[in-house]
């Protein structure tokens, strides 16, 4: 009896003693830690070497987490179970989370490394001063094509030439509604911010002329079919091509005259973050002149950051169909946050051209 007691207070102490602990770690786990920061970006888009020397040089324990697309994003913010400490999200919902109250206000002056990003993109209409976002990287959409694979007299130098009847079965769309619906925009003359169901639907129509063109419309799988050859032309974003063309010199890349989107990535602080501090130093770490050029050289996309230009290779920069002029880019448009109801017509239009494909 005198044993059975005794096992039962230790029973009871143990028990009292694990209570605590785990009260303990759920308290630091709720508040957050200076020795840690959770990263919320997309996939393949750092160098990993890059966070490695950050966790060397600050002590500051790295949580890196993926997204695959702005809206999947902005739910796991909104939902706030997760305390991210930096975000990397796209212009049009730079704008969304700014509006929606979702972000925190950046320090400039705990961020000296601001000055290497060129002027052309800093303080852009999504985010006035960059009060709340700094560029990571930014690119164009265009088509990706092979030309041994098409006939000699297509360019792309016109939306028009993904309709040639020779290309029957033969292009990828990437599965994004601003982008294929902006296409369409694009071929008419139209905005890709246009908030007008007469002109999305003549957008829309001449997308189902093109149907029969259409292989398949996919997401990130598209690279390695690209790079494949399982088909000679596909609709994708500058970097994605960048990586295709570095594993299939066949490929080349082009952004049709009429007009394409110009896309921002940039760093921001959700209100979910637990060490701001952190955060900040990350941002300034990531737009040091070496570092970004090395994330540049990884990720393949065009860097903001001119002080990394410097030390690139310079054939990469003056390749303008990664790294378009000034004058260029202003034929090119940012998306703009459409809102929830004309974002939900924007998929509705684009779901409708999907269920069209034969």
């Amino acid at each position: 009896m005198r044993d059975l007691l005794q096992a039962t207070i230790a029973i009871v102490i143990v028990c009292g003693l694990l209570f605590v602990a785990a009260g303990q770690m759920q308290s630091k786990g709720s508040t957050g830690s200076k020795d840690t920061l959770t990263v919320f970006n997309w996939g393949e888009f750092i160098d990993t070497d890059l966070i490695k020397k950050f966790e060397q040089e600050t002590g500051i324990n790295v949580i890196y987490e993926t997204f695959d697309s702005n809206e999947a994003m902005l739910t796991k913010v909104q939902q706030g179970g997760s305390a991210y400490d930096i975000a990397v999200p796209s212009e049009y919902t730079v704008e969304s989370m700014r509006e929606d109250n979702l972000l925190i206000p950046l320090d400039h002056t705990l961020i000296p490394n601001l000055k290497n990003i060129n002027d052309d993109f800093l303080n852009l209409p999504f985010d006035p001063n960059n009060e709340f976002s700094i560029p990571y990287f930014w690119g164009t959409v265009g088509i990706v094509y092979n030309p041994n694979l098409i006939e000699d007299h297509l360019t792309f130098e016109t939306w028009d030439d993904l309709w040639d009847e020779s290309l029957k079965r033969k292009v990828f769309l990437v599965d994004g509604s601003r982008e294929v619906i902006g296409m369409g925009l694009n071929t008419i003359g139209e905005s890709l911010n246009v908030k007008d169901d007469k002109v999305l639907r003549q957008a829309t129509d001449k997308l189902m002329t093109l149907s029969p063109n259409v292989k398949a419309i996919i997401g990130d799988e598209i690279t390695p079919l690209m790079i494949n050859n399982e088909a000679a032309v596909a609709l994708t974003w500058a970097g994605q091509a960048a990586d295709m063309m570095a594993e299939n010199e066949e490929l080349n890349y082009a952004v049709p005259e009429e007009g394409s989107n110009l896309f921002f990535d940039n760093m921001v602080i959700p209100k979910t973050s637990k060490n701001i501090e952190g955060a900040h130093k990350f941002i300034n770490f990531m737009l040091d002149q070496e570092n970004a050029a090395q994330n540049a050289d990884y990720v393949g996309y065009s860097t903001p950051n001119e002080a990394a230009w410097d030390i690139m290779d310079p054939e990469v920069i003056a390749d303008e169909r990664f790294y378009p002029s000034h004058e260029l880019r202003e034929k090119l448009e940012v998306y703009e946050n459409l809102g929830l109801t004309w974002l939900g017509k924007y998929n509705e239009y684009f779901l409708e051209f999907k269920m069209n494909l034969n």
